[in-house]
């Protein structure tokens, strides 16, 4: 510990936190860091930044670490700093990200998101807790299934992809493939071999498929259950036969077929969507296609590591939650490398000249929302932009939300996406303040 005349920050933080007097509540955010990135909590200053400054006894500074540490599990000892500002005392408590996590404070977990703590779920401090350790759900042993309960042919059949993609290919036996990718411990499989391999009918991978013609009106429907493997196909197979296709007339033998959605996009969805579910949960995936958008939902929420922002824009470390499944579906080719997923469907969405997809948590789970068109992108995109600048001349203070709310059909981003592309064609033009000003059209 030791004296200083440092500067403070202006206002609370992911890895910032004022508060008036050292309480449980304080204790609460150092864990809340230690399971983050870290971070500082500064005592004797008020949540509006309004300098207090505490009294500290001689023994003051070593009894706040002793209930620290006596506290939270395991124990934590976190860097005290005496700042002087306006004459007055603050004592900074650092805490640094602890490597084996999650802490906990009396049994509790919290992590922190943006400038407040949150108490973790018990799914959420488990896979904190295998994240750590350098392991996910689908490497445990599945209980009462073992090697009987798999189709061996399937297993055959990656192998043999496998073997083609490697330069020195070495063909290996059912039980040696298994056992060499952990998916077979001694007589067990584990979760993930079940899921990858399983015979017959798999209640837990059910995902349900739905056409529909409106919110309420359904044409068709089916349930897949079968191993995430053959899944992948059985999904794709489905949207395909209810999404459009149109045929560009290009003069060659052969012409074009464009379809609604870029195939690629829509496959790196189902995949992400298969490879990062949460198979521990009771819930089902959903696919619901309508005439003009497709809606993804997962169960499984992001890792408590990466926030929405970093997801969008791709800054992350990414950690598979079923990294052994993730393990095989990249050796047999469907995924290039983790973490590329998004910032893939985004481009591919933007090249087909849709707008960008959609994303939101929803009753613990992941949802996706991604916006086509019952005609061709080309006749869409005029409509909207011809409808934006509508609604602009009507009410040129109209927020992207409004827009949206309005339009049905289109998300913030798209609407996002459909201003920008107007801007840059100088058709209207932004006014004054993102918040206070209006739009202009040229």
């Amino acid at each position: 510990m030791h004296n200083s005349y440092s500067s403070l920050p202006v206002t609370e933080s992911e890895i910032v936190e004022f508060k008036v007097t050292f309480n449980a509540e304080a204790i609460e955010t150092i864990v809340a860091f230690s399971n983050t990135k870290g971070g500082t909590v500064y005592i004797g200053i008020t949540d509006l930044a309004e300098v207090k400054g505490v009294q500290l006894g001689k023994e003051t500074i070593a009894q706040w670490i002793n209930e620290i540490k006596s506290k939270t599990v395991p124990q934590l000892i976190p860097d005290m700093e005496l700042i002087i500002s306006e004459g007055k005392t603050i004592v900074a408590i650092r805490i640094g990200e602890y490597p084996v996590k999650p802490v906990a404070i009396r049994g509790r977990y919290f992590k922190r998101a943006h400038n407040s703590n949150h108490l973790m779920s018990a799914r959420e401090v488990t896979d904190m807790h295998l994240q750590t350790v350098n392991s996910s759900w689908d490497f445990h042993p599945r209980q009462g299934k073992s090697i009987f309960d798999i189709e061996l042919e399937k297993v055959k059949k990656v192998i043999e992809i496998i073997a083609k993609r490697n330069e020195n290919p070495f063909i290996e036996g059912v039980s040696e493939f298994l056992k060499k990718y952990e998916l077979l411990n001694e007589d067990t499989i584990t979760n993930g071999c079940y899921l990858l391999f399983s015979k017959g009918v798999n209640l837990y991978t059910t995902i349900e498929l739905g056409h529909f013609a409106s919110e309420t009106t359904i044409k068709d429907s089916i349930s897949s259950s079968t191993d995430i493997l053959t899944q992948v196909d059985e999904v794709i197979s489905f949207i395909k036969k209810h999404i459009n296709k149109e045929i560009i007339i290009t003069g060659a033998v052969e012409n074009v077929q464009r379809w609604q959605y870029p195939l690629e996009g829509i496959r790196e969805l189902v995949l992400n969507m298969i490879i990062h579910r949460d198979y521990s949960s009771t819930a089902d995936a959903i696919v619901k296609i309508f005439p003009d958008y497709i809606e993804f939902y997962n169960p499984g929420v992001l890792p408590a590591s990466i926030t929405m922002e970093q997801l969008l824009s791709n800054d992350y470390v990414s950690f598979p939650r079923n990294r052994q499944i993730a393990k095989i579906v990249k050796e047999i080719g469907w995924i290039e490398k983790y973490g590329t997923g998004i910032k893939r469907v985004q481009r591919l969405l933007a090249e087909h000249g849709l707008p960008p997809p959609s994303f939101k948590i929803v009753q613990s789970g992941f949802y996706v929302k991604v916006i086509g068109s019952i005609k061709t992108t080309q006749e869409t995109t005029q409509e909207t932009t011809e409808r934006i600048i509508e609604l602009l001349r009507a009410n040129p203070k109209s927020s992207r939300k409004l827009l949206a709310e309005i339009l049905t059909n289109v998300s913030e981003d798209g609407v996002k996406y459909h201003l920008n592309k107007l801007s840059r064609a100088n058709r209207i033009v932004r006014v004054g303040s993102t918040k206070g000003g209006y739009w202009k059209v040229l």
